[in-house]
């Protein structure tokens, strides 16, 4: 273990933010100088914090199975390859995690039944931005190639951890993805202030140069059909995550003015990098209402405030969460409390316990104002409270109420594999679709989950596909298609 006594004598301590003031003003990450330095003065006896539990919960509450004790001690006593070593044997990508993940496995901490939890996710960053610094990171292409292809489509968390892991194994493998760049959500959905594209880059050009071949700009079910693909390859990996948003088909949503996040947050991102996007939608100088009260509602809370919003307002229809644990939601379980991100500390006002009833235009068409009512739950059902309806103004609308599955027209239609009620890629215990040699990662066949499920998700496919293809695998597979996060 760590310093036997750390959880007796340190409190728990996370690096500290840039001022508001001053990070509004631009699209860097929200810690000075990176969160990986800003947390060095202190990441020494934070993880000496890790107790020695005899059994680490934090393990179950990692989808990876990161060895989370193992790491900690050795960043206590200052190894810090032997700490990267250890991190890479399960996480094939803690830069993003590190800065992206919710930490489940923080909520799992045994510190965390009567303390507050070890800053596992802070250390986990720590780790990996000091190895990139000290060139601990390098590429690992396999010692011979097996003379088997593999074709990856989608090049977010899933399908790079799968490429990554197929590569390593020999295989010949090309990750397709339809946007300019690789990268999938990771590149044009998740904001510069929370996780910097260098990050990404310098992960991608590690893969190159160990083999994975990018084709990005490509539309698979287009002109290379699904058919075309299955040809072409030995086997194939979905990878293309759960694209489709929830919608809100209410009187006046075809009202200008009212977009998908998805719509509004890579337009913003490439902005951001100093492209040039024809037709932006701009939140500067309006009254924004954000609806849904999730991360991606906050990357938009985020990006509206930067581009000079004149108001914000994010929209929840569940109730105001619990300050602390609930009893119903006992450790070591994830349990629905009320979060504060960077985003939320910048402004912005948020409303629980509303449902939007109608959209108002103005005489050219666009939104003007939204009229919302106060909603509760009785018997299980959500039901109005009478006499709570009024109007906010609103000449953005942006919707983040998260998403229905993968995209059905083109490849998924194609291909012709069963999908669940849920809309899902329906996959068996080897993550092979209804197709023979059609595997299923992440978003596609899960549903909308986390980033640290999807890396799990690819990391496993590759070890069934790496079976798949020579009749054996020494590749890990951390988690079944059926395993669910511990969560009430």
């Amino acid at each position: 273990m760590a310093d036997p006594k750390g959880f007796l004598k340190e409190g728990r301590k996370s690096a500290e933010r840039r001022p508001v003031d001053e990070r509004v003003k631009d699209w860097d990450e929200v810690y000075p100088d990176g969160i990986g330095r800003a947390l060095l003065p202190i990441i020494t006896p934070q993880a000496g914090r890790c107790m020695d539990c005899g059994i680490p919960f934090c393990h179950q509450g990692c989808p990876l199975g990161n060895i989370i004790p193992e790491w900690n001690d050795l960043v206590w006593r200052d190894d810090w390859e032997g700490a990267i070593e250890r991190l890479h044997a399960t996480n094939n990508f803690p830069e993003f995690t590190g800065r992206l993940c919710p930490a489940p496995c923080e909520t799992a901490c045994v510190l965390g039944i009567n303390q507050d939890p070890v800053t596992i996710k802070n250390v986990e960053v720590s780790i990996i931005d000091k190895a990139w610094e000290s060139g601990f990171v390098r590429p690992q292409p396999p010692e011979w190639l097996s003379g088997r292809t593999v074709a990856v489509i989608g090049s977010g968390p899933a399908g790079l951890a799968a490429a990554q892991q197929l590569t390593r194994a020999g295989h010949t493998v090309a990750v397709y993805e339809r946007a300019d760049k690789i990268g999938g959500l990771l590149r044009y959905g998740i904001p510069e202030f929370k996780m910097e594209k260098k990050h990404l880059d310098r992960r991608l050009d590690q893969m190159r140069r160990e083999g994975t071949v990018f084709r990005a700009g490509v539309e698979v079910g287009g002109e290379l059909t699904g058919d075309k693909l299955v040809d072409r390859y030995d086997a194939v990996v979905l990878a293309i995550g759960a694209t489709e948003p929830r919608d809100l088909p209410v009187t006046g949503r075809e009202l200008g003015g009212i977009h998908q996040a998805m719509e509004f947050l890579p337009q913003a991102n490439r902005s951001s990098l100093g492209e040039e996007v024809e037709g932006q939608i701009m939140a500067t100088d309006k009254d924004v209402v954000i609806i849904g009260g999730g991360d991606t509602g906050a990357d938009c809370l985020g990006t509206s405030i930067r581009q000079g919003a004149r108001s914000i307002t994010q929209l929840e229809i569940m109730p105001h969460p619990p300050e602390a644990r609930p009893s119903g939601q006992p450790w070591p379980t994830y349990p629905m409390t009320y979060r504060v991100s960077s985003a939320h500390e910048e402004g912005g006002e948020r409303v629980y316990s509303v449902s939007t009833k109608e959209f108002l235009g103005d005489d050219e068409g666009n939104v003007r104002a939204l009229k919302l009512v106060e909603v509760r739950f009785e018997d299980g059902k959500l039901v109005e409270v009478e006499g709570t309806e009024r109007e906010i103004p609103a000449q953005l609308v942006l919707f983040a109420m998260g998403f229905l599955g993968p995209e059905k027209p083109g490849l998924v239609e194609q291909l012709g594999v069963e999908l669940d009620e849920r809309g899902n890629v329906v996959r068996g215990q080897d993550y092979q679709s209804s197709r023979p040699g059609v595997f299923v990662a992440g978003d596609a066949g899960r549903g909308q989950s986390l980033i640290v499920w999807a890396i799990a998700e690819g990391r496993a496919a590759a070890s069934y596909v790496d079976a798949f293809l020579t009749g054996d695998t020494a590749l890990p597979a951390p988690v079944k298609p059926t395993d669910r996060p511990l969560v009430v």
